[in-house]
């Protein structure tokens, strides 16, 4: 047993050496391997799989085997095995926290937060499953009747980043299993470990050998991404990561005609009005911000403040955030740590603040790297007196970065969040309900939060406009993107 799964209650969750196609945990047949580190202690945590393309056409193909057994099951048949996923992964919370902790390296709330929000998926699409409706349209010709089906599109290719190692890919594969498509999923090099444990459990829960595939990769990555675009078997790609990949996953698909779902990079503004509850504004920032160490792509990364509560809100702020503490969850047992360290580094955010540092910023708080407890940990940092000249509030910062801008009218603010090429989400604080509706309609973002820093649920449509992508996951709407129409018309009535 590794070192890794002897902190599991159930060691057999934390899978090394190996990785699941068509129902069989198997090596790569190169036999190579990659390692993965923790980004807290820098210590190997396990090796998986270096696959290749061999490998990835097993997937394919046992992807395509099964498809004609699961498509042809009921919805609600698929529903109850969905639900079965859902509560495995309820019972199994714990060591599924630890071992997105284990490769992460998020604090043990935001693990088991994540855990929680993987359940869920699950739970809302067991229901939505059996739910999958057309429609009668009345033919245009008195003998004639139309009806509209949506089936299952076949196969689909999930790519998933390294953020959120296990909700991202649930939020893909409970949708894509609901409307009866099967899958092959590339999880991320730098957390594999999480959809290995997720393959476990849905196998215990007795999802057919051959729906769901996983190929493992570091080296090969590209080339993995390339050849699942490039497949006439593959009918789907959905992909969470950067606006650069999505835009050359989207070119590599051209040929082939897919239907593609791309969850792209975003640099979200929190616009803070003064007539906003101050409260709830600080408690919605502190969310927005923070979560993860500032590692999502919903963060607030721009936050305009109205100049009459600046000195306040800013002063505020500062207060909130001192009483957070960063560090190794699994080093300090008694729950004290809420952020852990960035499992991608610190450059990015060193150049921000130096960036704006050399601007005239004024550092409020932090803005240090943390070399005592790793070389991945950093300061939570809230920077003042940002201007939008800087990188800070160009590029989406994936970090610990607060950073405030002020500002006078509505109309400015509207104009200034809306001056990005990407539109995921941003939040509005305002107790002013005209105003919710004015600057919520008028922002070029795919999601609106307003006096709440939370966007993310199952049942709810998250995804973005301009570069930030297209398609939609959660939901209803998430559901659409795995289904195809078909019109069936029948005449000599």
């Amino acid at each position: 047993m590794s070192v890794s799964a002897s902190l599991l209650k159930d060691p057999s969750l934390f899978v090394v050496d190996k990785t699941y196609i068509a129902g069989q945990w198997v090596s790569a047949k190169s036999g190579e391997t990659f390692e993965v580190k923790s980004p807290a202690t820098d210590a190997v945590i396990g090796a998986v799989p270096e696959s290749g393309f061999d490998d990835l056409n097993d997937a394919i193909g046992a992807a395509a085997d099964a498809f004609e057994g699961w498509k042809r099951l009921s919805g609600r048949q698929r529903g109850r095995i969905l639900r079965r996923v859902f509560e495995l992964l309820v019972e199994n919370q714990e060591d599924l926290s630890t071992i997105i902790t284990l490769e992460n390296g998020k604090a043990k709330a935001d693990a088991t937060g994540e855990v929680v929000l993987s359940a869920n998926f699950f739970e809302w699409y067991a229901e939505e499953a059996a739910r999958i409706y057309g429609d009668v349209i009345p033919n245009s010709t008195p003998n004639s009747r139309t009806r509209v089906v949506k089936e299952p599109i076949g196969v689909c290719g999930l790519i998933t980043p390294w953020n959120f190692p296990l909700a991202m890919g649930v939020r893909k594969i409970a949708a894509a299993l609901a409307a009866g498509c099967t899958i092959v999923l590339k999880s991320d090099g730098l957390t594999p470990f999480s959809s290995s444990a997720l393959a476990v459990l849905g196998e215990r829960a007795g999802i057919p050998k051959g729906v769901l595939n996983i190929v493992t990769a570091a080296r090969n990555t590209p080339q993995l991404g390339l050849a699942l675009c490039e497949s006439n078997t593959v009918k789907k790609i959905s992909f969470t990561g950067s606006t650069r990949v999505g835009k050359l996953l989207y070119q590599q698909s051209a040929r082939t005609l897919k239907k593609l779902s791309l969850e792209l990079g975003g640099n979200a503004a929190f616009i803070v009005f003064d007539d906003a509850d101050l409260e709830v504004a600080i408690s919605s920032l502190l969310v927005a911000k923070f979560k993860v160490t500032g590692q999502t792509c919903v963060c607030a990364n721009r936050i305009f403040v109205q100049q009459g509560i600046y000195d306040k809100f800013s002063q505020k702020l500062v207060e909130e955030v001192k009483k957070f503490r960063v560090g190794d969850a699994l080093a300090v047992a008694d729950g004290s740590i809420t952020h852990g360290p960035l499992t991608n580094g610190t450059e990015k955010v060193e150049s921000h603040i130096k960036d704006a540092v050399d601007k005239n910023a004024k550092v409020l708080l932090g803005g240090n790297g943390l070399p005592h407890l790793g070389r991945n940990f950093h300061e939570l940092t809230v920077l003042g007196d940002v201007d939008d000249t800087m990188q800070v509030t160009k590029e989406e910062t994936f970090g610990p970065v607060a950073a405030l801008l002020k500002f006078s009218s509505e109309d400015e603010v509207i104009k200034r969040a809306n001056n990005s090429d990407v539109g995921l989400a941003s939040y509005v604080m305002t107790t002013d309900l005209a105003r919710s509706y004015r600057v919520s309609e008028r922002l070029e973002t795919g999601m609106v939060a307003i006096n709440t820093g939370v966007v993310s649920d199952a049942p709810v449509p998250f995804g973005g406009v301009k570069h930030s992508g297209f398609g939609r996951e959660g939901s209803k709407y998430g559901l659409d993107d795995y289904l195809t129409l078909k019109m069936v018309v029948t005449g000599g009535l």
